[in-house]
């Protein structure tokens, strides 16, 4: 692999690059909704010798280069090019978000402290490292009169890994918020989740029309920022399917939680608003977090942790609010997710990995 070869896989994923003036380090970033990532990339083959203190050093600078500029989400992975990995390896110890290329064999090695993925880069240099592979020549700059292939908008790939589920629910909800504006309580008379309607009435479509319906600007707001966070980094590591599925049965599960509830107190009331199935992607996000070793992008179980505990300590302490939706909500989000990520061959023993070290 030649210093080409990288370079050209990030102009064509549409990264820019900052220059030192150490050959053995380059900075390559790109701004994503929730920031601006960045690739280190660290040529450990250039036979100069480099502290753990000064690979420290030169991360930090990068980041304080971000911040410098008003940047206040900056998420940094390093990328370590080497062909003497266990050497390499030193410089990856303390770091979670250090990757290193076997430059001999052309692989990906992700050890078992490290995050799993990194805004879907997992995906692009496996298939980068294989096409190397079967041609050594991929990717060089050409030197005929072909041109060379400016920054690309996003591949194929790139586009359908995008967050579109949550995006569509984010938007649907804002939506249907809007025509209840203008048409008044018809909505929420149809659709909203009523335990004497549904037993009643057999309107067991309130289950799912009652998610998204909200009460007032700041229900929605409060419901739609958290949903389009979180939401993005769970569909991301999932897909979008099983995405649908945890939303949906956090929402639906929710609901019935809600409804065994009313039903021991015997006190029932109106009920709506997508609490249920956001808790429930946060109790998915807790599950992958946890699977990833206890950090996956800039989110860890700590902060996950005090950020759920809030919620529903902010929801006990208030009024007019369906705590049993969103304890069912997350409890359901989290079991679910584990079900759909055993029944992925491989999740478990870390074989979805290309280098797999205690």
């Amino acid at each position: 692999m030649e210093s080409g070869q990288i370079e050209y896989l990030f102009y064509t994923s549409g990264y820019d690059k900052i220059a030192t003036n150490l050959p053995e380090y380059n900075f390559y970033w790109h701004r994503e909704s929730q920031g601006v990532t960045v690739i280190f990339v660290v040529d450990y083959r250039q036979g100069i010798y480099i502290s753990e203190d000064q690979y420290t050093h030169m991360k930090k600078k990068c980041e304080d280069f971000f911040r410098a500029r008003g940047e206040t989400d900056v998420h940094i992975l390093s990328l370590v090019l080497s062909a003497d990995t266990q050497t390499a390896r030193k410089l990856c110890v303390e770091d979670s978000f250090c990757w290193m290329i076997d430059t001999n064999s052309n692989r990906l090695m992700i050890h078992e402290n490290q995050v799993e993925d990194f805004y879907g880069w997992k995906a692009v240099l496996e298939d980068f490292l294989i096409r190397l592979s079967h041609d050594p020549g991929y990717a060089k700059k050409p030197t005929d009169n072909r041109e060379v292939p400016q920054r690309k908008k996003r591949s194929k790939e790139q586009i359908a890994a995008m967050p579109w589920v949550n995006i569509s629910l984010v938007v649907i909800n804002v939506i249907v918020f809007l025509i209840c504006t203008f048409t008044g309580e018809m909505l929420y008379n149809k659709g909203a989740f009523g335990v004497m309607e549904i037993i009643d009435g057999n309107s067991y479509y309130r289950m799912i029309t009652a998610m998204f319906l909200h009460w007032d600007i700041q229900h929605l707001f409060g419901n739609m920022i958290v949903l389009y966070y979180i939401g993005e980094m769970v569909e991301k590591k999932v897909g979008h399917i099983s995405y649908i599925v945890i939303y949906f049965l956090s929402g639906i599960a929710g609901n019935i939680f809600s409804m065994g509830y009313e039903i021991m107190m015997g006190e029932f009331y109106s009920s709506a608003g997508a609490s249920g199935a956001v808790f429930g992607v946060e109790g998915a996000l807790f599950f992958l977090v946890i699977l990833n070793h206890g950090k996956l992008e800039y989110m860890t179980v700590g902060r996950l942790a005090f950020a759920m505990m809030f919620s529903l300590y902010s929801g006990f302490t208030s009024t007019n609010v369906n705590n049993a939706a969103h304890i069912g909500g997350v409890l359901i989000g989290f079991a679910v997710t584990a079900v759909l990520m055993m029944i992925r061959p491989g999740i478990w023993a870390g074989k979805d990995r290309n280098f797999n070290e205690n």
